[in-house]
Formats: structure tokens, C-alpha cells, sequence
């Protein structure tokens, strides 16, 4: 059984298909609320990947290599936001699984498997419920007058309407500058450069909704 189980991950298409599978549900359990079940079956497929390969002896230097990726991953979309960690956590993980590579072809077929698995992942979105990690994310913050917010309410209510820069990338969250101060939004999922002209087109509580000038003028 583990004989035939190795033979087939050693092929690239094998390969191919147990990467995809794992990276599939690890991100899936990460973006959705699948009571684990979908991280389990996902780090027990990247888990098989990994013993597979433990007779080269590359099995501690992949496993290191993943989780850190997978940890800079997850540092940048609660505490970051600005996609650079993860991005560098993606090109980790991706050479963790692609260390014990027998060739280049086999190689291409992990990262891509990684890759397809992690888009493939948002698929998830529309058959099960977001995690309050991505609702924080995106500013959904709600705060009534009731807990003492009217004052603040207030304040932000003013900016509707009115045009700033955006100091950081958003993607889709970012700051804006209006009128000399720098404020926490969202651009409702647009990823917008930094530099940018915005307008603020939706206020509610602290969370702040903003649109590309740009937009209107193409």
C-alpha cells in the first residue's frame, strides 16, 4: 500500500493532484468555517506529500519551509494587510513542496498544483460562511450610538462625500488621507494603488467605503 502510495506521488501528475487537494482544503478551512473537517483531509493530503519524500531526507527542510510560508501567510491577512508578507509566505511554501523535485517538469507541477489550489479555494465563498477573520479584514465594524459612539459616528459621517489620496495600497483595505488625516477604509474589494484619488461614497459607524475617482472619468 505505501509502496503504490509513493509510486504515484512520485509521478508528476500524483504530485500534481495531492498538492492540489491539500493546498485546496487548507485554504478553504483558512477562508470558510468547515469545522475543520477541510483542514484536517488538507493537511493530512500536504502531510502524505511530506512522508513520501522522507527517504531523500528532505522531509524536515519541507515541512520548516511550509510552515513558515504558511505562517507569513496568515501574519499579513490579520495583521498586515498589505499582501507582500504573503506574498513572500506563498514563493516559501511553494519551495518547501518543491524541494525534493526529481526534475524541473515535476517541479512546475507542485508549484502550479499550489497555486490553482489557492485560487481554487474561493470557490468555498459562495457554499459556505466566511470566518470573522475576513469580516475584521474588511472593516465591518458595528458601532452603534447606543455604546457611546455618537460622537465618533458623527465625525466620519462628515467625510461622505469628499476626496483624498490613498497613502497605501488597498487590497482591498487601505488608508486614505482627507484633508490631512489618515483614515482606516475599504474599496469593497478593488485593489487600488497607492497615490490615488478616492472619494468617500459610504459611511456606516467607523468603516469607511471608497471608490476610484479614475472610475468616473474612463
Amino acid at each position: 500500500m505505501f509502496s503504490s502510495w509513493f509510486d504515484l506521488v512520485y509521478q508528476p501528475l500524483g504530485g500534481f493532484l495531492v498538492v492540489f487537494l491539500g493546498t485546496l482544503l487548507l485554504f478553504a478551512e483558512v477562508l470558510v468555517k468547515g469545522r475543520f473537517i477541510f483542514g484536517l483531509v488538507g493537511l493530512s493530503s500536504i502531510s502524505l506529500y511530506f512522508f513520501a519524500h522522507m527517504q531523500e531526507g528532505q522531509i524536515l527542510w519541507m515541512a520548516v519551509l511550509y510552515t513558515i510560508g504558511l505562517t507569513l501567510v496568515v501574519l499579513d491577512g490579520k495583521f498586515i494587510g498589505d499582501g507582500t508578507v504573503g506574498a513572500i509566505g506563498v514563493i516559501v511554501m511553494i519551495t518547501g513542496l518543491a524541494l525534493p523535485s526529481p526534475d524541473v517538469f515535476y517541479g512546475i507541477s507542485v508549484g502550479a498544483a499550489y497555486i490553482m489550489g489557492a485560487i481554487g479555494s474561493l470557490v468555498f465563498l459562495k457554499f459556505f460562511p466566511r470566518r470573522d477573520l475576513w469580516s475584521k479584514l474588511t472593516l465591518r465594524d458595528t458601532l452603534s450610538s447606543d455604546k457611546g459612539y455618537n460622537a465618533m459616528n458623527e465625525s466620519y459621517k462628515q467625510l461622505l462625500g469628499k476626496e483624498g489620496m490613498a497613502e497605501t495600497r488597498f487590497n482591498p483595505t487601505g488608508t486614505v488621507n482627507i484633508d490631512g488625516v489618515r483614515y482606516s477604509a475599504t474599496s469593497a474589494g478593488r485593489w487600488i494603488e497607492q497615490g490615488s484619488k478616492l472619494r468617500v461614497t459610504e459611511v456606516s459607524g467607523t468603516r469607511i467605503l471608497v471608490e476610484l475617482i479614475e472610475d468616473e472619468e474612463d
